[in-house]
């Protein structure tokens, strides 16, 4: 029986879905999201989650258990500097899977598997816009002084005005 042995087989062998599995979460640590099937994405998000929490805990052996599991240290070294910072807050669900519809040529089903905070931090700046704009507009609003009515030059300054306009085009 298979009780709480938890693997997706993917039609690979085991060696052939670490390599995989590896690669994929390389992928998504690199460029923030990556685009792939829904099975694989599931099982990429089970790994990708575990190398966050190893970040967060960021001792020399979890840093070591991560290289072991990726096989890459320049991404283990993004990993552990970048993302388990931004992470730090957050006790779990580091990844979101968007289903984007079925693939054209075998109908599998096609998402993308994105960080969760990328999405938060953007939205938010969104958001902090919008309102800093509306403040600063009401600010104005109340704070603006009385307009005060523009005074009619008398004949003399007109006169002595387009004299000097003369002089300047003379020179």
């Amino acid at each position: 029986m298979r009780h709480r042995k938890h693997t997706f087989k993917i039609g690979r062998s085991g060696a052939h879905r670490k390599a995989l599995l590896a690669n994929q979460v390389c992928s998504l640590i690199r460029q923030g999201a990556i685009k792939t099937t829904l099975t694989k994405a599931k099982e990429t998000r089970r790994l990708a989650e575990k190398m966050i929490t190893l970040g967060k805990k960021g001792g020399l052996h979890h840093r070591r258990m991560a290289i072991a599991r990726l096989r890459d240290v320049d991404t283990v070294s993004l990993l552990f500097s970048e993302l388990a910072p931004k992470h730090a807050n957050r006790d779990g669900g580091y990844t979101r899977i968007i289903k984007l519809g079925t693939r054209r040529g075998d109908a599998a089903e096609m998402c993308v598997l994105a960080w969760v905070e990328e999405e938060k931090e953007t939205k938010s700046k969104k958001t902090s816009k919008k309102k800093r704009a509306k403040a600063e507009s009401s600010e104005t609003k109340s704070q603006e002084p009385a307009k005060e009515k523009p005074t009619e030059k008398k004949p003399e300054e007109k006169a002595n005005a387009s004299e000097e306009k003369a002089d300047d085009k003379a020179e």
